[in-house]
C-alpha cells in the first residue's frame, strides 16, 4: 500500500495552532488534504499527531472528517511514523508535514513514480524546489531499519535524517526540478508565512479555482513582489539546522 503520513501538532514553537488556523472558514490542514486528494497514487492519508491533550482539537477535526489517524510520541517522530505505518499496513510511505497546504500533487505523484520505477529505498525533493513543496518517499523496510538503528536526537525527531547520515546504506535519489525555485517559500512556520499563504489561497479561490499549479503560484508571487517579500528573509530548514547544532545521542 502506498500512503501519505502527515505529521502535525498544535504546539509549534513559532506559530502555535497553525494547522487549524482558518482561511476562508477552512483550517490550513483542510487545504493540504484537498491537494493530496488529487494524487491518484496515494491509497491512504494518515494523520500522525501526538498523545498530548493540546492535540485533541486536531483529532476532533480529523474524526469529524472521518479520516484515519495515529497518536504517538511528540519528540520521537520517527517512532510515531513507524507505528502509524505499521498500524495501517503502509508499505511505501510518503512523508508530508501539515504546514505545507500548497503541496503539489503532480510533484508527489512524480516522486512516487520515480521511487517505484527505480526501486529506490528513499527519494526526496531537492533544495531546488520551493520550500513548502517538500516531500519524501521511502519503504517500510527502510523505515524499520532506521527506527531500529537511529540513535541521535535529530534522527528521532526529523524521521529521515538517518538516511542522509548514512547514504552508503540505502539506494537514494533526489528528484530533479526543471528550474531552481529555492527562492520561493510556501510553508507556514511564522505569522508572515500564514499571511502569504492566505493571500495566495484567497486569490485563487476568488478566481473560482479549487486546483491550481505551482507555476500559477510562482507567477502570482512574481507579479506581486510585495507579497513575495513577506517571508523572503526566513532561513530555509531552520528547525533541522538548529536540531543538528544541538544534537546528542538519546
Amino acid at each position: 500500500m502506498i500512503g501519505a503520513i502527515v505529521q502535525a501538532r498544535m504546539t509549534s514553537s513559532r506559530l502555535p495552532g497553525k494547522v487549524l488556523m482558518e482561511i476562508q472558514g477552512r483550517p490550513v490542514i483542510d487545504y493540504l488534504y484537498e491537494r493530496l486528494s488529487f494524487c491518484p497514487r496515494l491509497e491512504i492519508i494518515v494523520l500522525a499527531t501526538t498523545t498530548n491533550r493540546e492535540d485533541d482539537p486536531l483529532i476532533d477535526y480529523i474524526k469529524k472528517k472521518r479520516l484515519p489517524f495515529f497518536r504517538g510520541s511528540e519528540h520521537d517522530v520517527l517512532d510515531r511514523y513507524y507505528r502509524a505505518a505499521l498500524k495501517f499496513g503502509i508499505t511505501h510511505i510518503m512523508r508530508i508535514t501539515a504546514d505545507c497546504p500548497l503541496i503539489d500533487p503532480e510533484i508527489c505523484d512524480h516522486l512516487i513514480e520515480t521511487y517505484l520505477n527505480k526501486q529506490m529505498d528513499y527519494v526526496v525533493t531537492g533544495s531546488t524546489y520551493a520550500e513548502g513543496l517538500d516531500c519524501e518517499v521511502f519503504s517500510f523496510k527502510a523505515l524499520e531499519m532506521v527506527w531500529r538503528e537511529a540513535r541521535l536526537k535529530s534522527e528521532r525527531e526529523h524521521v529521515t535524517q538517518f538516511f542522509h547520515n548514512h547514504p552508503e546504506v540505502f539506494k537514494m535519489g533526489i528528484l530533479p526540478n526543471k528550474t531552481d525555485d529555492s527562492k520561493y517559500r510556501f510553508t507556514i512556520d511564522e505569522e508572515v508565512d500564514f499571511v502569504l499563504v492566505k493571500t495566495i489561497l484567497v486569490e485563487f479561490c476568488r478566481q473560482g479555482k479549487s486546483y491550481f499549479t505551482t507555476e500559477e503560484i510562482k507567477n502570482f508571487l512574481d507579479a506581486h513582489p510585495d507579497i513575495y517579500q513577506l517571508n523572503a528573509h526566513i532561513i530555509r530548514n531552520e528547525g533541522i539546522k538548529k536540531s543538528l547544532k544541538e544534537d546528542h545521542v538519546v
